[in-house]
């Protein structure tokens, strides 16, 4: 396989992987979670705000760039000065796709804090849903599911 196909499919893979990664808004539930009983609980939103929730960070991206920028790297004068280029680019490469996959899976989202029946408050963080507004007053339901927590008016 040449270089420039090596670099294409390990630029590809890495951000189709991205585009599969699952939402955690308290509207979107996983395909394993259908037909499974939740607990269901209620309370009232005593405060709701907005929040930052970081991207990930597995080696996918670092590896992918990684690959990438050790293939530019290599493509560089010959021998020694190869090995060198192709060493710094695999460097240089797992920095900046790591830092792309964190970036392109960070996601808004909101913090609820919840009076529930019995006294008891929690707080829950999940995706913001731009169809789905928090605030104080709201009757709320607090489901669970395979250890997942989401909130639902």
């Amino acid at each position: 396989m040449n270089k420039f196909a090596f670099m294409v499919i390990a630029l590809i893979l890495p951000l189709a992987m991205f585009g599969c990664a699952s939402e955690q808004t308290g509207t979107t539930y996983s395909r394993g979670d259908v037909g499974q009983i939740q607990e269901v609980a209620f309370g009232v939103v005593t405060h709701a705000r907005a929040v930052h929730i970081e991207g990930t960070k597995t080696p996918i991206g670092t590896v992918a760039g990684a690959a990438i920028g050790g293939l530019a790297g290599s493509s560089v004068g010959h021998d020694t000065v190869s090995s060198v280029a192709a060493i710094a680019g695999a460097v240089a490469g797992g920095l900046a796709g790591s830092a792309a996959e964190e970036a392109m899976t960070r996601a808004d989202g909101v913090e609820v804090t919840i009076l529930m029946e019995g006294g008891k408050i929690i707080s829950v963080v999940q995706a913001a849903d731009p169809n789905v507004q928090f605030k104080e007053g709201d009757k709320v339901r607090v489901l669970t599911i395979n250890g997942v927590i989401r909130v639902a008016h």
